[in-house]
């Protein structure tokens, strides 16, 4: 860890920047050419100088202070403890010749939050130009490239950005006509947007049940549900995990459905080799910023059909026409992206193999760590390739899982249960006509647990697990 918390003084302030975000820690140790260290600087200290119109690319030695806090190998704990204060929670601990061995952290409020986007690419690079380019509302060539590449990412040939993950499943359902007495299929395990994105729609949703081994929505389930009344079915890959696409698609087809791939937690996922949100009429994700790469807020409908492209474009941007502008032809919406969120969306995106593969390393790590007679982690089933968004695991029912919970949290770290199932909330307990025996069960058991594409803190996160 200490090779992340060193510059050299002729580092440039974007170099610094760089490793700062890299170690989470906020601050960096400056050495001069003969490795020995001559400052601190902080991303408090490089935001100030940039105020004051230091550039990026000038040397960091522009802004080291004099006056910093280190400590020696021959100092205490209670020595170290001294000279902590309210400004200084992270120290240098040099040796003899004045070269950095390790630090000193105060980490009595250490807090590890379930989730923490990672900017080390090019977002800061991008974001820069799209600023200064003044193209900074929702057109811009970042918005472009953005919606073009992820479509590739997804084998598909449209992406259309938005606003948010649920204004992609709103827009998605407008698009394919579903109206007032239409009845969407949902599943009862997922996050409230999906049902809430079916009322927005003036339809009525139907939940149903999950697998046991997937967690995701179960297809005999579905053709259960189906009535008359039926016109589309929206499957989510849970948390990372992928739906039987080939039974779901063997649904659409036997009954003429629309289907709606709600595939907000599961960017990059396959089944039998295609990836998630090319199967349906329409995919969704959602790039909030505990998602696999993230725009902070934002949102990305893709599909395979040229017709439903410009019909969600047109429902985007208010329903103006494309050919007569200010000229309104449907009711729409402003779901529209920004310019500088689709400037760190790209960035992300260049990423996202990277990202995968860290994320599945903090997996691994939890696995090591968690006893396999109490934790039961997501399966890898047959034809689904899944990825991880969150780890999530089973607890097991001899274990309080709040209390198990709450014990993490006082020691920072900031697990989550499950989604409640939808049908346990008064506001759509109508919608479920049958009792989910799997969803309920799953969510009084799962637990999210804190994943980082960065690997921040892993050892840190070690310690207390194994405690």
């Amino acid at each position: 860890m200490i090779d992340k918390m060193t510059c050299h003084v002729k580092d440039s302030l974007l170099t610094v920047l760089k490793v700062i975000d890299l170690n989470a820690k906020g601050i960096i140790f400056v050495l001069d050419n003969e490795d020995k260290l001559c400052g601190t600087v902080t991303d408090g200290d490089i935001r100030r100088a940039l105020l004051n119109d230091i550039k990026l690319d000038e040397s960091i030695e522009n802004i080291i202070s004099d006056d910093f806090v280190y400590a020696t190998t021959n100092d205490d704990y209670e020595s170290m403890i001294k000279k902590i204060s309210y400004k200084v929670k992270i120290i240098p601990i040099i040796n003899d010749n004045k070269e950095v061995v390790d630090y000193f952290e105060y980490n009595q409020n250490m807090y590890f939050p379930v989730a923490i986007p990672n900017l080390n690419g090019n977002e800061f690079k991008y974001l820069t130009d799209a600023l200064l380019s003044t193209w900074i509302s929702s057109s811009g060539e970042y918005i472009n490239k953005f919606e073009n590449n992820f479509a590739s990412y997804c084998d598909v040939k449209h992406g259309i950005s938005c606003s948010n993950g649920t204004a992609a499943l709103h827009l998605a359902l407008m698009a394919i006509d579903i109206k007032n007495g239409d009845e969407v299929i949902v599943p009862d395990l997922t996050f409230a947007a999906t049902i809430n994105a079916v009322l927005h729609a003036n339809a009525t949703p139907v939940i149903v049940d999950v697998e046991e081994d997937s967690w995701c929505i179960d297809p005999n389930e579905i053709e259960k549900a189906i009535t008359s009344k039926t016109k589309a079915i929206i499957p989510v890959h849970l948390y990372g995990q992928v739906c039987d696409m080939g039974a779901i698609m063997n649904l659409t087809k036997k009954y003429n459905l629309k289907m709606i791939e709600d595939c907000a937690e599961a960017h990059g996922a396959m089944y039998d080799g295609k990836k998630v949100g090319s199967f349906g009429d329409i995919g969704c994700f959602s790039f909030y910023g505990n998602k696999v790469i993230t725009t902070g807020e934002g949102g990305m409908c893709v599909t395979n059909s040229s017709n439903l492209d410009e019909k969600i474009r047109i429902l985007r941007d208010h329903g103006m026409s494309k050919t007569k502008r200010y000229w309104h032809d449907v009711v729409g919406y402003n779901y529209r992206l920004t310019n500088l969120q689709a400037a760190i969306g790209l960035a992300q995106l260049e990423r996202i193999d990277e990202i995968h593969k860290n994320r599945r390393k903090y997996e691994e790590l939890y696995k090591q760590i968690l006893d396999s007679n109490k934790f039961i982690f997501q399966e890898d089933l047959d034809s689904r390739i899944r990825i991880t968004w969150l780890v999530s695991v089973l607890i097991d029912k001899q274990i309080d899982r709040n209390e198990y919970i709450n014990n993490l949290k006082e020691k920072g770290v900031d697990a989550r249960a499950f989604f409640y199932p939808l049908s346990a909330m008064p506001i759509y307990k109508k919608y479920c006509k049958t009792y989910t025996q799997v969803s309920h069960k799953l969510s009084q058991r799962g637990i999210n647990l804190p994943t980082y594409e960065s690997l921040k803190s892993a050892d840190e996160i070690k310690v207390i697990l194994e405690d």
